[in-house]
């Protein structure tokens, strides 16, 4: 397994923040390197919301489906997908912070694939810059 963490506060209260958060749709406004997000399911978000996301990673446009696996509204949620033969799992935590919210997001890997197991041991080399594009 291989895990990226990154930790920032905001000037906001974290019901508003979730909700922006939350607003799938609106993400390829607010976020550089999500180029594209489509929707691929009917109603609100919460667990289950399935969408398809194109990012640039390392300079490369990537095109993944993700699903919520879980959602407490306000609060938290945890998006996952399978993707370069791995298991992948976003969390983000919103916790009320004297000065607004402290957004915690964390990525977890999984390696399923003999070839993902293999290549594990390199994915260490590329934890500064997966941290620093998660931010």
């Amino acid at each position: 397994m291989i895990s990226f963490r990154t930790s920032t506060c905001v000037e906001v209260r974290s019901a508003v923040i979730f909700d922006i958060f939350a607003d799938i749709e609106t993400v390829p406004e607010r976020v550089d390197r999500i180029v594209k997000l489509e929707k691929l399911t009917t109603g609100d978000v919460g667990v289950g919301t399935r969408f398809r996301e194109t990012c640039l990673v390392f300079k490369r446009e990537v095109t993944e489906e993700l699903e919520f696996a879980q959602f407490t509204s306000g609060s938290s949620y945890t998006v996952g997908c399978q993707s370069f033969g791995c298991e992948c799992s976003t969390r983000f935590d919103l916790l009320a912070d004297r000065s607004g919210t402290r957004v915690n997001m964390g990525m977890k890997t999984y390696p399923l694939t003999f070839v993902a197991k293999l290549s594990a041991p390199l994915g260490v080399l590329f934890a500064g810059a997966m941290t620093k594009c998660m931010a």
